[in-house]
């Protein structure tokens, strides 16, 4: 009788020990999400870093359909495709060697009849489970499907810069920066904007246009300038002679004056070739009449002249 009371006993305590350390991780496995990872998405190579920086947040489950189809792109594609697939089962072998992320090759088969969209959908829907996919047209599919979608293209444009630079905006400056000419403001988000030359108007806002942006390990940075100086400095202008629009009219005008004269002048032409002879002939006696008489001829105008008187 005491041998068995103590089997019983420790039967119980066996049994006890199942259920208190065995269930609870069973519970907790099945509450962990399950991620079913596209091929789109391991084409594209930026879930590394998202799950590197932790913010996978559940089991990454890759379909060995998936891997099937990289292989068949790997081995029968063109050379861009080739090298893609080729990037992307590099690019599950490093997700296995994340120790903060936990990977699963589900072997749902090498070939999906369907299709392997189709298959991540069903599996997707049959496990309550999320699909991470970049593919437009199955994010849509699954979405009408009622399948949660982790997309990363959505996640980078929600860590994308709010400013770019050329944007202007009015920033209140509150403290000098590191160099002594620079004036320093916060954003609504705490995001640092560095003004140059903007350390006199501490205290006062301004308006700023973005220069450029910076994302570090401790936070968005963002330079800026500001726009009233940049307006206020004059424009140079290259030396040199540069006529004005109204001289130009003017000179222009002459000329049409000027040929518009020359035209009438020449609608009669006749009248003025003979005005120019005459013209010609009076300075040709004039010139006559000026010059020297030579000696004899003076002479012979003297005899002519005392044979007229008698």
């Amino acid at each position: 009788m005491e041998t068995l009371i103590l089997v019983s006993v420790l039967a119980l305590l066996a049994e006890t020990t199942y259920l208190v350390v065995k269930l609870p991780r069973q519970a907790s496995k099945r509450q962990v999400k399950q991620i079913y990872v596209d091929t789109s998405v391991l084409i594209d190579g930026r879930i590394v870093a998202v799950a590197k920086s932790g913010f996978v947040g559940g089991v990454l489950i890759i379909p060995r359909s998936v891997i099937g189809e990289l292989q068949f792109l790997a081995d029968n594609a063109d050379h861009e495709k080739r090298a893609r697939a080729r990037y992307g089962l590099d690019v599950v072998t490093e997700l296995q060697n994340i120790p903060q992320v936990e990977v699963e090759i589900l072997q749902d088969g090498s070939k999906a009849e369907e299709g392997v969209d189709e298959r991540l959908l069903k599996l997707a829907k049959k496990n309550n489970a999320a699909v991470c996919t970049i593919d437009y047209n199955l994010n849509k599919v699954a979405v009408v499907e009622g399948i949660e979608v982790v997309n990363v293209n959505e996640l980078a444009q929600s860590l994308r810069m709010a400013h770019l630079p050329g944007e202007r905006m009015r920033l209140e400056l509150v403290q000098k920066g590191q160099d002594t000419h620079q004036g320093v403001g916060f954003l609504d988000d705490g995001t640092m904007v560095v003004v140059e030359h903007a350390s006199k108007l501490i205290g006062r806002a301004v308006e700023v246009e973005i220069i450029r942006s910076l994302q570090t390990a401790a936070g968005r940075m963002m330079f800026a300038r500001l726009v009233e100086q940049r307006e206020a400095q004059p424009t140079q202008k290259p030396a040199g002679k540069k006529p004005l629009p109204q001289q130009n009219g003017n000179k222009n005008q002459a000329h049409r004056q000027a040929g518009s004269q020359q035209g009438r002048s020449g609608s009669g032409n006749q009248p003025t070739r003979v005005n120019e002879k005459q013209h010609a002939m009076q300075q040709g006696k004039q010139k006559a009449e000026r010059r020297p008489i030579p000696s004899k001829d003076r002479e012979s105008m003297l005899l002519d002249l005392v044979d007229k008187q008698r």
